[in-house]
């Protein structure tokens, strides 16, 4: 189905998403400091989306939609994608809000690598250029300040960031055949089912609050998804990705509102080294008309 181009409404959309994953990251930092384990995050995030998007399916009768001939490709997907989300959310409680955000735009810079390194394209000054931008802004901001980040928190973050530019490609060839309603539903699903045989040796009782931060974030999360296919529905990729850089006002505000936190002056200067590396992407690939930046993942998954 062809869908006409809106790029105003694409733009709403996709800043409507970002604060939607932002929100969600939130939710996850809040919820591992009330005591509910990463692990059950984890399925939570999943299975509520799953059961949701199946839900609808089946009351609108579209439930054949869910059928597919690349099941292994979708388990394979998921399986990455879990990787990464245990990336993302690890970053989100062990750092700061905006310095996990921060890290995460490292994404572009490392599909140009695999770019290169993987599919063999060539790859101009430019684009090498940005990611040695990109990569002195992380350097910049890993460095000890008054206050120093977690070791293990920025690996996690530039895990979360190197994870998504690989998924990617696998959403790439998953969305040749398959549309993304399904390539959702099967991330869900068998994200819900590698987390469950886990759910046994960390799953606590709960109490209200804490059920309505598991809801929320699983709310957020699926809302925040279906955003992002809204706006490249309606827009183009290299116009759309640049919102993804407000997610960094949303956890700078969250950090400030939530835990009474300001980033230290190592991430306002390290922060804008990244996010100009990731435009300059983002510009070359528009210019060259192809699009290798995974855009379609913020969350990492």
């Amino acid at each position: 189905m062809t869908h006409s181009q809106r790029p105003m409404f694409a733009l709403m959309l996709r800043i409507a998403a970002v604060a939607c994953i932002s929100t969600l990251l939130m939710l996850v930092k809040c919820a591992g400091q009330t005591g509910i384990a990463l692990p059950e995050i984890m399925f939570w995030r999943q299975a509520i989306p799953a059961a949701a998007l199946f839900g609808w399916l089946a009351a609108n009768g579209r439930v054949s939609d869910l059928k597919t001939d690349r099941i292994f490709s979708h388990a394979g997907r998921a399986a990455s994608g879990m990787f990464g989300m245990l990336c993302n959310f690890a970053a989100s409680l062990l750092l700061p809000l905006a310095e996990a955000t921060t890290l995460g735009f490292t994404t572009p810079l490392f599909a140009v690598i695999f770019s290169a390194l993987i599919l063999r394209l060539p790859i101009g000054h430019w684009r090498w250029g940005a990611v040695a931008l990109g990569f002195m802004g992380v350097l910049v901001i890993a460095q000890p300040s008054g206050e120093p980040i977690s070791a293990l928190g920025a690996a996690a973050g530039l895990g979360s960031g190197l994870m998504v530019a690989m998924i990617s490609f696998q959403i790439k060839d998953l969305a040749r055949t398959d549309p993304a309603t399904r390539v959702v539903f099967y991330f869900a699903l068998f994200g819900a089912l590698l987390m469950l045989p886990m759910l046994p040796h960390f799953m606590t009782p709960h109490s209200p609050f804490q059920w309505l931060l598991i809801l929320g974030l699983g709310i957020s999360g699926l809302t925040g998804q279906l955003l992002i296919t809204a706006s490249l529905r309606h827009g183009a990729v290299a116009s759309v990705i640049v919102m993804d850089y407000t997610a960094l006002i949303w956890a700078t505000g969250y950090g400030w509102l939530i835990w009474d936190k300001l980033p230290p002056v190592t991430t306002w200067l390290g922060a804008p080294l990244i996010v100009a590396a990731g435009l300059i992407v983002a510009w070359r690939e528009s210019r060259i008309g192809r699009s290798i930046s995974p855009s379609a993942a913020i969350e990492g998954d």
